[in-house]
């Protein structure tokens, strides 16, 4: 559970800018380098894998052309009851061949996690803050988005994170003191939670569409907002 701890103002947002001991990140376009993660949970929230995923298979679509990026619920291929309860509309909910397809309920919490990784020790000792502009959101309650900042130590046994969610159009800014430890590994970058989703279901579930920066180092003034920062610790 995380607890509420401040109020987070937002700010100007870009691609990486530094002054001093601080450095501004925003969302880049798709043609920088996004790395994509996956945890899986089953509906008790009990934790079952996590593995390295393709960002288009998050769902995470960037269209440079428009400086945007849009991000929806994750969708399984796989018909197998691992993925989907039975019971499709019209089918039998005892047969075990009626699992997954149109209609069928997810059977797994996806967490999502599309970021940019630092790993070299250039953050150490810094204030890293994440801004960005949130340019719509549909997402039904099924789904949250959160944008956060992961500070962890090497071999990633444990991070200190900061978690804002986002649950409507606007701007937010997250900032987090990095350890001073040229070993530690800095992410920043987007969370999208919620039961999978067979493909075809999507569009029912909504999505949430960010604005992308275009020109690397390129500063945007993305005007005032608030929007509720929480840190928690894993």
């Amino acid at each position: 559970m995380k607890k509420m701890l401040a109020l987070a103002v937002a700010a100007a947002a870009g691609s990486v800018a530094t002054a001093g001991s601080n450095v501004n990140v925003g969302i880049d376009p798709g043609s920088a380098n996004w790395l994509g993660f996956m945890n899986v949970y089953d509906l008790a929230g009990n934790f079952q894998f996590g593995s390295p995923w393709g960002v288009p298979d998050l769902v995470a679509n960037f269209d440079d052309g428009a400086n945007t990026l849009t991000m929806s619920p994750n969708t399984i291929g796989d018909p197998n009851e691992y993925w989907y309860q039975g019971g499709r509309p019209g089918e039998d909910p005892n047969d075990p061949n009626d699992n997954g397809g149109p209609g069928a309920p997810g059977n797994k919490i996806m967490e999502a996690n599309l970021y940019q990784e630092v790993a070299d020790g250039s953050l150490a000792g810094q204030t890293v803050t994440f801004s960005g502009n949130v340019l719509s959101y549909s997402l039904t309650d099924a789904h949250d988005v959160r944008v956060f900042i992961r500070d962890f130590e090497a071999g990633f046994a444990s991070s200190i994170d900061t978690f804002v969610d986002v649950d409507a159009a606007g701007n937010f800014s997250i900032s987090q003191s990095i350890t001073n430890d040229a070993t530690r590994i800095v992410q920043w970058g987007i969370q999208v939670e919620g039961v999978n989703v067979w493909v075809t279901d999507v569009d029912p579930f909504g999505s949430v569409v960010f604005q992308t920066i275009p020109a690397p180092g390129a500063m945007a003034l993305l005007g005032m907002g608030g929007v509720i920062a929480a840190r928690r610790r894993r």
